[in-house]
């Protein structure tokens, strides 16, 4: 017997479907248990035509509310697309059958897979614990598409995700990269997202790789805030470079004011020189400030007015 195919699609897969050019901005779930300023920022985002937001997992290893309550919250109150952040750690092939599905339940349509390393920075002593990479987790969820589970058992129903994956344009050892890209397109991957973008020319050299396997590929644009801000990114996030003339832009920056400006301005810039050779971005709101995320995407051509964001506090 056939499964059965529940209604609404990913409205995120449509638009890249279309040839459109989707914009994302970041929502972290706030510490505790209170999502109202997420939910203000996810609406006006919204509001000046960001098309979906994506929601972190895990971020900070703190105590924070869970992306995939996060994503179904946002989805309800603030009628916003979510592509949740899932990774494969500390979570069993039973749990993530179960949290998959009941994602799908909720209305989340788009999962970016991930694995997850052990946080650097963290509030709790902890070891991780894995049963599936973010290649299994992939497989994971095109079974859950086809209708079956991890032991092609049939469920009844089949689930619509968009599948994405991450990719990192900036690997030390770019042939195993491209290999386990391959490996998660063959799992199933319907899309790619790259670490945070500085310089073209490695995400080019990327795109050569990869042009064979043929799923569309979204790049991730940080602003920086300040120099202290560059230099964490440069030396501390693993994957992640920033070119010495940008550094160089960020220290002569030399109030707060500024150096937010010329992150965006950075920013901008390397969005339109991304433009032709991706399908989509996706933009961090550092701190929580969504006015830098649609500043960024407003290099673009203004998108749609709207009420200011709440208060960073």
């Amino acid at each position: 017997q056939e499964p059965v195919a529940l209604e609404k699609r990913s409205r995120l897969a449509e638009k890249l479907g279309r040839g459109e050019f989707p914009v994302l901005a970041e929502i972290i779930p706030p510490k505790g248990c209170d999502p109202t300023r997420e939910i203000e920022g996810a609406r006006y985002l919204q509001a000046h035509g960001v098309d979906a937001v994506n929601v972190p997992d895990g971020s900070g290893a703190t105590a924070r509310m869970s992306a995939l309550t996060m994503a179904a919250v946002l989805q309800q109150q603030a009628g916003v697309e979510v592509l949740l952040h899932y990774s494969s750690r500390d979570r069993s092939v039973l749990s993530i059958q179960s949290d998959l599905l009941g994602a799908h339940a909720l209305g989340v349509r788009n999962v970016l897979a991930l694995t997850r390393d052990a946080a650097q920075y963290s509030t709790i002593l902890e070891s991780a614990v894995f049963e599936v990479d973010a290649i299994g987790l992939v497989n994971i969820a095109n079974n859950l598409n086809r209708g079956l589970d991890v032991g092609s058992n049939p469920l009844g129903t089949q689930t619509s995700f968009l599948i994405a994956v991450s990719a990192n344009p900036y690997a030390l050892n770019l042939d195993e990269e491209v290999k386990r890209f391959e490996f998660k397109v063959e799992a199933g991957a319907n899309l790619a997202i790259t670490q945070p973008v500085f310089a073209v020319e490695p995400l080019e050299r990327f795109l050569r790789r990869i042009e064979p396997f043929g799923i569309p590929l979204v790049a991730s644009i940080w602003p920086l805030t300040s120099y202290r801000n560059a230099e964490f990114v440069n030396n501390e996030m693993p994957g992640v470079s920033v070119p010495a003339g940008i550094m160089e832009r960020m220290r002569k920056a030399d109030t707060g004011e500024r150096a937010r400006a010329e992150g965006v301005r950075i920013a901008q810039e390397t969005l339109l020189e991304i433009r032709g050779l991706v399908r989509g971005v996706q933009i961090a709101a550092p701190f929580g400030r969504y006015a830098m995320a649609v500043e960024v995407a407003q290099a673009l051509g203004e998108r749609t007015a709207g009420p200011r964001p709440p208060a960073v506090e």
